[in-house]
């Protein structure tokens, strides 16, 4: 496959694929609440869709959907003194007794609507004559603050015109890098960061599909580069967006990947390279897709059968090695050293460290690669999950380079993952 037909398959496979049933919840939401403060049963007047999906950005999977209610002017006198928390709550009222199935919650600034595999996060909001947005804050007594959101949507139609529309479509394949390596970064985030990378240079500003694998190379290094902020300027309104989590060193290994996939041309090698910065929606190459006669099982599952993935939380493992004799040591630790594995040595996995709030579940997955692990068929792979203690307990068995990731799972999505190579010589 050309590098043309490679990314435009690619981008088809990242096309949200629920859209029908995102756009109905929204307009169900945007009734209830136009029943409560307009008693008219509109599903789209007075409501805006915001965030990823409002920017055209998101990509299948998409889990956290945001929404603009706008209330009507008249009702400011009676939530404006100190009442944030009553604003919030009569939505969540509103929506809970037009759908009393459906899981409806107050949190610090929003209402959260939650539905299978995704989740609308309304938020009330009073608009101001500069078209900003005056939004409930519900933290430490209460206050009002201010979002743009429509200025952010304006910035990227307008930016997206004069870069023959790179910009929404380098904004969907980082969100496929950050998911496949659990690259804790929030949309906004990326956006802005694909905004001012493409802001940066003129290189891409009449590029067709087939420069997108340079694009791509070229997006990995400017942030690999960028220095360590708190926070960024969102385009178009300029609030701050927060840095929860660095991402420049994974950057750099997707920058290095790039340039042997694009040194590796249209071989099937290339599309190998790809897949391992982008994951699975990245298309394989023809002939790989042929199924071959093995002599072993593949049992190998993944999490993307089972759940969408959204990452946005940061999980980070590590792993105790031990055996008799021998003082404990950290498998990174000696990966860093370039030591390699022998057999019969005890490893313990465990979360190190996880910022996902509130309640969710942990599963893991042990893969075993390589010639030994396919001559004794035992591949494994299979996804468990864990028993409450944020561990999973190996040994070292047989040669190979073995994999174990482990997976944050909120709400029927994944929002936080990470592996460790192991291997074992």
């Amino acid at each position: 496959m050309t590098t043309t037909e490679m990314f435009t398959d690619f981008l088809k496979n990242l096309a949200i694929d629920n859209g029908a049933s995102i756009t109905s919840k929204y307009e169900e939401i945007t009734s209830a609440l136009n029943k409560k403060f307009r008693d008219t049963e509109s599903k789209t007047a007075n409501s805006l869709q915001v965030g990823s999906y409002g920017r055209w950005t998101g990509i299948k999977g998409i889990s956290d959907l945001d929404m603009l209610y706008i209330m009507p002017s008249s009702k400011w006198d009676e939530y404006k003194d100190g009442k944030q928390s009553k604003l919030l709550g009569d939505t969540r009222d509103a929506i809970q007794a037009r759908y009393p199935r459906t899981v409806v919650k107050k949190d610090r600034l929003v209402v959260q609507v939650l539905y299978t595999n995704f989740m609308v996060e309304v938020q009330p909001v009073f608009k101001q004559e500069d078209g900003s947005f005056k939004y409930p804050d519900t933290y430490n007594g209460g206050s009002w603050k201010i979002t743009k959101p429509s200025d952010e949507i304006k910035a990227m139609k307008e930016f997206v015109d004069q870069k023959n529309k790179n910009l929404r479509k380098l904004c969907k394949m980082a969100r496929a890098w950050k998911n496949k390596h659990g690259v804790g970064m929030g949309g906004l985030l990326i956006d802005t960061l694909a905004y001012n990378f493409l802001k940066s240079t003129s290189d891409y500003d009449n590029r067709s599909t087939a420069f997108y694998d340079w694009m791509c190379r070229d997006f990995f290094l400017y942030l690999s580069e960028e220095q360590n902020k708190d926070y960024y300027l969102a385009l178009g309104s300029n609030q701050r967006v927060k840095v929860k989590n660095k991402f420049q060193r994974k950057a750099k290994k997707a920058y290095d990947l790039s340039c042997k996939a694009i040194d590796a041309g249209d071989d099937s090698s290339a599309h190998k390279k790809w897949k391992k910065i982008f994951g699975r929606p990245f298309p394989a190459a023809p002939q790989a897709a042929a199924k071959e006669a093995k002599s072993y099982r593949d049992t190998e599952q993944f999490i993307e059968d089972y759940y969408p993935l959204d990452i946005r939380f940061h999980l980070k493992l590590e792993c105790e090695v031990s055996q008799d004799g021998f003082r404990v040591d950290l498998l990174r630790s000696m990966l860093a050293r370039k030591l390699k594995l022998s057999p019969k040595k005890q490893l313990n996995f465990y979360v190190a460290k996880i910022d996902v709030p509130g309640d969710f579940i942990l599963k893991w997955k042990v893969l075993n690669r390589g010639a030994e692990a396919e001559r004794r068929d035992c591949i494994r792979g299979d996804i468990v999950l864990d028993k409450g203690f944020r561990k999973k307990q190996e040994k070292t068995d047989f040669a190979g380079e073995h994999i174990v990731e482990c997976y944050a799972i909120k709400n029927g999505v994944v929002v936080a993952k990470d592996r460790i190579h192991v291997p074992i010589q």
